[in-house]
């Protein structure tokens, strides 16, 4: 009883409104035996309060139906793929159905009055311009609403997918008819137009699957012992709770003049989890050289050749002396 007492609670005040609209209908003959100009007055107050009450109360039973239908959906799971996309969904379509609402009644309460209906009326007998000029002004209107409604039926994004839009990393935080808010890594909010979704080319880490994977980077020179860094970053991925268990791979995937290029290649079960895992392999691969192969840093050789007789020494390069 109690839950159902709250789920009918949002709909009180526009009850209210509805009871308050009948009671001035009621008055308004009373009104309209005592002053014309004040009875047509109370006719539309409660004519207005009548389609504001059923607008409010149509709004609310939209925003009551989205939370029914998402009860189930935890965008807090760790495999939330299904939930954000329900979310995703029932949020734009919500906002439409509510734009629609808000729509029409606006539409039915000026076309109440007399001389506003006219204008309409007039304005439809000559379209033909006025369709134009309307046409043009409300085009990136209604191309931003078509392309909110395209991402809530093709859904190249969802809510809290991790994107790259402008070279900025972040989290889809809000998705509305217009526009696209883009929660940045370090809290700001990048605002993006629907449209640009639809146009423009953009990295979505999370489209099919929160997995992903990541990696590091590390420059030796040739010396290197390559087996015990591959040993190393296995016990270090072993020992992290971040690593979700499925890629451990340490290639060479470069080697120049003076350094090779080492490509330590990790998963995780998220993109936040993928961050944090970078970051502790790199440093912790870098403490395991400095320990155990201070020699094998990048270094550049020089030979000197001595013409008197004939001895060669050799110069090593130390990049921190740079």
């Amino acid at each position: 009883m109690i839950r159902y007492l709250k789920k009918i609670k949002p709909f009180i005040p526009p009850i209210l409104l509805f009871i308050c609209a009948l009671v001035i209908s009621v008055l308004n003959s009373v009104f309209y035996g005592v002053s014309v100009s004040l009875g047509y007055f109370m006719e539309k107050a409660g004519v207005i309060l009548i389609m504001v009450s059923f607008a409010w109360a149509a709004i609310l039973a939209v925003r009551l139906a989205k939370r029914l239908a998402l009860r189930h959906a935890d965008l807090k799971a760790a495999n939330n793929l299904h939930s954000r996309k329900l979310y995703t969904q029932y949020t734009i379509i919500e906002r439409v159905v509510v734009f629609i609402i808000v729509l029409i009644a606006i539409g039915l309460i000026l076309m109440s009055f007399e001389n506003i209906r006219r204008i309409g009326i007039s304005i439809f007998a000559s379209a033909g311009v006025a369709g134009i000029i309307l046409g043009l002004a409300a085009q990136k209107v209604f191309g931003s609403i078509l392309a909110g409604l395209q991402i809530a039926i093709t859904q190249p994004i969802r809510l809290d997918d991790v994107v790259i839009v402008e070279g900025e990393w972040g989290r889809i935080e809000e998705i509305t008819l217009t526009y696209v808010v883009i929660q940045i890594w370090d809290q700001r909010r990048l605002v993006v137009p629907s449209t640009y979704f639809i146009e423009k080319p953009f990295q979505n880490w999370t489209r099919t699957s929160s997995e992903i994977m990541g990696t590091v980077f590390i420059y030796v020179d040739y010396d290197v012992d390559m087996d015990r860094m591959r040993k190393e970053l296995t016990r270090l991925l072993e020992n992290s709770r971040l690593w979700d268990g499925r890629v451990n791979v340490l290639q060479v995937t470069d080697a120049k003049e003076n350094r090779v290029e080492l490509r330590a290649l990790m998963s995780a079960r998220n993109s936040s989890d993928a961050w944090d895992l970078r970051v502790y392999v790199r440093e912790q691969l870098l403490l395991f050289m400095q320990r155990e192969f201070p020699g094998s840093m990048p270094k550049i050789r020089v030979y000197m050749e001595n013409s008197d007789d004939g001895n060669r020494g050799e110069t090593r390069f130390d990049p921190e002396k740079m």
